[in-house]
């Protein structure tokens, strides 16, 4: 995780990112940074291990806090970098925050697929792609964000089997990242399946789901907008299933829905408002999950 040192409203990634909506609410860096801090602490309470980096003064980078869009980290040890969209958000790529994560995590191999930037070709990382690791499945609709190429090149390299499909908001937008709109598990997935308005796009996401034994909870246009899909999955330091979502998110949810999730995981959930509101994102966006095998002199519950 990283925590902002200059989080703002960003013009750059506006233009495409329906989810942003700019406000005038006092110093947007002191609230986002209550609101980090107290995920972080939830997180830790509940055993999650928390690797946390401070974003830098400068260049300015308002949405640092959302590190999975540049790096995703996998089992074997590869590390990939991915193409932004926003000229401003390219400076978030940081291999000192890579060398840091050596001293712990063994990293065997560094695909940078950034280059893909000068053919204005983008994939945000886990924010573009929903990985259903288990599967080696990858889940992408398609957006000005979210474009083919590189998503092919990914799956080529990471050995991935591509499901792409397209799918839209409220108002007919496309969605700028996947992970917006859906969450896949271990045992379920949380999709909004009413996003997706090609039939046959929308029976072969579902289908896979199945064929994937995810328990479905389908959630509505209006529980999206709430970031009711932008959820993650996560195991704490004792193995037990965590579910991270903001409280926005929480409370967008049915008694149902809630007592389906609550099956496969305990809830986390904490206030994310000014992040979500001003930065276009949620509890998802903030987490870069670390599948990196570790040292061998670094214990598992460290």
């Amino acid at each position: 995780m990283i925590r902002p040192a200059n989080f703002a409203y960003n013009p750059e990634t506006a233009v495409n990112n329906k989810f942003q909506v700019t406000s005038k609410e006092g110093d947007l860096q002191v609230l986002a940074l209550h609101e980090f801090d107290q995920f972080v602490d939830i997180l830790r309470l509940n055993g999650v291990i928390v690797e946390l980096f401070n974003d830098s003064s400068t260049p300015k980078t308002p949405d640092a806090v959302f590190p999975n869009n540049w790096v995703s980290f996998h089992e074997d040890g590869t590390v990939v970098l991915y193409p932004m969209f926003a000229g401003n958000r390219r400076e978030e790529r940081r291999t000192e925050i890579l060398t840091a994560l050596q001293k712990q995590y063994t990293i065997k191999a560094l695909v940078d697929l950034s280059y893909f930037e000068k053919e204005d070709l983008f994939l945000e990382g886990t924010g573009s792609m929903v990985l259903d690791r288990q599967h080696k499945i990858a889940y992408l609709c398609l957006s000005p964000r979210s474009t083919l190429k590189p998503f092919t090149t990914f799956c080529h390299l990471m050995n991935y089997t591509p499901l792409v499909f397209n799918a839209v908001d409220a108002n007919g937008f496309a969605i700028y990242h996947t992970n917006v709109m859906l969450c896949i598990g271990d045992t379920f997935a949380v999709i909004c399946s009413e996003a997706i308005k090609n039939c046959a796009e929308r029976a072969a996401v579902l289908t896979s789901l199945r064929q994937t034994m995810k328990e479905i909870v389908d959630i509505s246009h209006q529980q999206m907008a709430h970031f009711a899909g932008n959820m993650l999955h996560l195991s704490n330091n004792i193995g037990n299933n965590l579910l991270v979502l903001s409280k926005q998110a929480y409370v967008s949810l049915t008694s149902i829905q809630l007592s389906c999730l609550e099956k496969h995981a305990k809830l986390l959930y904490t206030p994310l408002d000014h992040i979500e509101k001003n930065g276009g994102g949620s509890a998802r966006c903030m987490l870069a999950e670390l599948f990196l095998p570790l040292t061998n002199n670094v214990k598992k519950d460290q």
